[in-house]
C-alpha cells in the first residue's frame, strides 16, 4: 500500500481564507507571496481591495461626530458579516466576486 504523495505548502483553499483572515494586510501578502494560483491571487486581490475601502469608510464615519457614532454598531456588523461571508465562499472553493470590487480584483490581476 502507498501513501498519497505530501502536498506542498498548504491548500488553495485555505491560502485563500488566510487572504480575508487578517484583512487587507494578509492580502498583500498573499499576493507578495503566491504568484502563480489565480484563485488565491484573486481572493487576496479582492481581499486587499475591499478591506482598505473599510478602512477609508471607518475613517470617514469616524470623522462625523454625531453620525458617525450612530452608525458605527451597524457599519461594523456589516463588515463582520461581509468577512465571514467571503472566508466560507473561499473555503468552499467559490470565486464569488462582490459587485465592482470583485471586478476590479479580476482585472488588476491581468
Amino acid at each position: 500500500m502507498t501513501s498519497p504523495a505530501p502536498q506542498k505548502g498548504l491548500a488553495p483553499e485555505v491560502l485563500a481564507v488566510l487572504a480575508y483572515v487578517g484583512g487587507a494586510i494578509t492580502g498583500i501578502v498573499l499576493l507578495v507571496y503566491e504568484k502563480k494560483d489565480r484563485f488565491v491571487r484573486f481572493h487576496a486581490m479582492q481581499s486587499t481591495v475591499t478591506f482598505l475601502l473599510v478602512l477609508a469608510a471607518q475613517l470617514a464615519l469616524s470623522g462625523l461626530p454625531w453620525l458617525g457614532g450612530l452608525l458605527y454598531v451597524p457599519f461594523v456588523i456589516g463588515v463582520v458579516a461581509l468577512w465571514i461571508f467571503l472566508m466560507y465562499q473561499a473555503f468552499h472553493k467559490r470565486s464569488y466576486k462582490l459587485p465592482y470590487i470583485g471586478d476590479f480584483a479580476e482585472h488588476q490581476l491581468r
